[in-house]
């Protein structure tokens, strides 16, 4: 979680001289563009999936100290499918990020929650009922997807304006999902071809 300081130091050292605003400028402009792009190769990749599951959690984030929520979606695999930052946490919020959810991605056979009654009664309105499953240490998956957004906002000192998270959330968790190659789970030479792979799809799309 490099802050742009970080950044305009770390290029310092390899001679290229350029401001923290500058990177800011350069996240704004191509961040949403890459992210994008990650986004779109692996929807149509993950649409093949016949057991697809989510795992649906929502987290407390403070704006200008105010709390907000931030929803998220991720699959079986760890994939960040969706972010979604609401004023409330009630049935119209969880109703309007499944929906957001399932245009996107289309529909999982298995949705995983935890005992929000906003989750019962938004799937009661989409006919999801029977794909719902709840219980402890079930949505360990969402859980854990928090972490690296923790850590980020730390190094960034919170949010300022609600647009703002919602425009990081969704770069971040893109380019996340393009690197996260779970390096604890795999074995070295694997996780070098992976990690080889992921950077040579990064320059490919830094260079289009």
């Amino acid at each position: 979680p490099l802050s742009l300081r970080n950044v305009e130091d770390l290029l310092h050292e390899r001679g290229i001289d350029v401001s923290h605003e500058t990177v800011r400028f350069w996240w704004n402009r191509f961040g949403p563009m890459f992210a994008a792009e990650i986004r779109r190769k692996r929807v149509s990749r993950m649409r093949c999936y016949s057991n697809w599951q989510w795992h649906l959690d929502e987290v407390f984030v403070k704006i200008n100290g105010e709390l907000h929520y931030l929803w998220r979606a991720v699959d079986h695999e760890g994939e960040v499918l969706e972010s979604y930052v609401t004023k409330r946490r009630n049935r119209k919020a969880a109703l309007k990020f499944l929906k957001k959810t399932m245009k996107r991605h289309g529909r999982a056979e298995v949705l995983v929650t935890d005992k929000l009654r906003s989750y019962g009664a938004a799937m009661k309105v989409i006919g999801a009922v029977a794909k719902q499953e709840t219980g402890r240490w079930k949505n360990n998956r969402a859980e854990n997807s928090h972490l690296p957004f923790r850590r980020r906002e730390r190094a960034m000192i919170r949010f300022r304006r609600m647009r703002t998270l919602q425009k990081f959330v969704s770069v971040h968790a893109s380019v996340f999902n393009h690197f996260n190659q779970e390096r604890s789970l795999s074995q070295r030479d694997h996780f070098k071809m992976n990690r080889t792979a992921a950077l040579a799809e990064w320059r490919g799309l830094c260079a289009a």
